[in-house]
């Protein structure tokens, strides 16, 4: 195989994710009880050969620093890294990454010593699952300068993403950045004869995912200059000057850069059968191996449940719920709609750390709760008797221990929720 660069870009402040990004990059946020968003490209590149890896972010990085520290470790002979390139000072430039393609630009002085063949641009808060071997052939097959990984999408949906339209050899002669939904974009549908298929016919339009191959040679050109965005600038440009073709992905594939994205997104892995499968033997889905104990079930009813390791629940009512590493569900709790994100450690009262934490809830979920539709961030203290979600949700805001975004409960990381509290 050629050599590859693949680079993650961890995204900017990640204000849509809000305050699950407080303390926090978009990459590290956790999903599914165990993983954390970065696992998903992060493994995409590993079950596809592709090992050596950056990961480009400047916010809130020292937990995605950590996480990848333990995580990722490969062995002397693979040649294989997963490293995290965080906006640094130099001689040549001072400032803030202040775009996709910037934060590329920044960084090729690390890159080009690595002398790869092509580069691999791929999003960090995405869920999907991709074979970049495919995409990777399919782009030296055609010849390309640059190729663009497309989903098929409906004309509502296309309202809201760069829209492509291609030839009848699948090269992409123009592209148009979020028509909006009055527009008339007919002539940009999918052409008959390009033979290209799709999951349904009511999808025509073909939008970008955001991930990009590059020749390195075509890279470097694309980048002398002072674009500093892929999707707005680089890749409208590069139409006009390179030969750029698509790469159709027809799989499952979620922006999961919004709390309610993030949330659907993380419920649906409850369904019996989920959009996204963790469950492939053949390509998982890696993150840090813990070293936790089976979870300890005493008593409890769950449906449509996914629980991760180290948990005890105890004579609880669980629906439609994934619950993080480390969760304590005390007795006669119910939780219905929650993803929690579970704990670091265990805690119980007779092991708090010092005396001003006598008073306040251990970290978990205490007896009696009453708790739907929220979100739950680590190390959250929820005492007995608490009632989350269970009447008239409250206005979007900041209320403190908790916020609500788009109708969802966001209990934030280290909360501490006291006995009797009703939200």
């Amino acid at each position: 195989m050629p050599k590859v660069l693949s680079i993650i870009l961890g995204g900017g402040k990640g204000t849509r994710l809000y305050p699950l990004t407080q303390s926090r990059s978009k990459p590290a946020v956790p999903f599914g009880g165990k993983h954390r968003i970065v696992d998903i490209p992060i493994s995409n590149c590993i079950n596809s050969e592709l090992r050596q890896i950056y990961v480009l972010t400047q916010f809130n990085s020292a937990s995605l620093h950590l996480h990848i520290a333990r995580a990722y470790r490969f062995d002397s002979f693979s040649n294989g890294f997963v490293e995290i390139l965080a906006a640094e000072q130099t001689f040549e430039h001072s400032g803030w990454y202040e775009g996709t393609a910037d934060a590329v630009r920044k960084n090729f002085s690390h890159f080009k010593t690595q002398d790869p063949k092509y580069y691999i641009i791929l999003s960090g808060d995405q869920l999907y699952r991709m074979n970049l071997k495919e995409f990777l052939a399919q782009h030296e097959a055609s010849g390309s300068d640059i190729t663009i990984a497309c989903t098929a999408v409906n004309r509502r949906d296309a309202s809201g993403f760069g829209i492509m339209r291609v030839d009848d050899q699948s090269n992409i002669t123009a592209f148009m950045e979020k028509p909006g939904p009055d527009k008339n974009i007919d002539e940009w549908k999918i052409p008959a004869q390009s033979g290209i298929s799709v999951a349904s016919p009511d999808k025509e339009y073909l939008a970008s995912m955001g991930i990009y191959i590059f020749n390195a040679k075509a890279m470097e050109e694309c980048l002398n200059n002072s674009m500093t965005d892929f999707g707005k600038e680089i890749i409208p440009s590069a139409i006009k000057n390179y030969k750029v073709s698509a790469f159709v992905h027809n799989g499952y594939w979620e922006d999961i850069g919004t709390i309610r994205s993030f949330y659907e997104a993380n419920i649906n892995l409850t369904e019996i059968t989920p959009l996204f499968d963790f469950y492939d033997a053949e390509a998982p889905i890696y993150t840090h191996y813990r070293n936790l104990p089976a979870s300890k079930i005493n008593g409890a009813t769950l449906d449509r449940v996914t629980c991760s390791e180290g948990c005890v629940i105890t004579y609880a009512k669980i629906t439609s719920s994934v619950i993080g590493v480390r969760t304590i569900i005390e007795a006669g709790s119910e939780l219905e709609g929650v993803v929690c994100m579970g704990a670091d450690y265990y805690e119980s009262d007779s092991n708090k750390a010092g005396d001003e934490q006598a008073d306040i809830p251990c970290v978990g979920i205490g007896k009696n709760c009453r708790i739907r539709k929220a979100i739950i961030d680590k190390n959250a203290r929820i005492g007995h008797n608490v009632s989350i979600g269970m009447g008239d949700i409250p206005p979007d805001g900041d209320y403190g221990a908790y916020h609500v975004v788009d109708g969802i409960y966001v209990i934030t990381k280290n909360a501490v929720i006291r006995d009797n509290t009703t939200i």
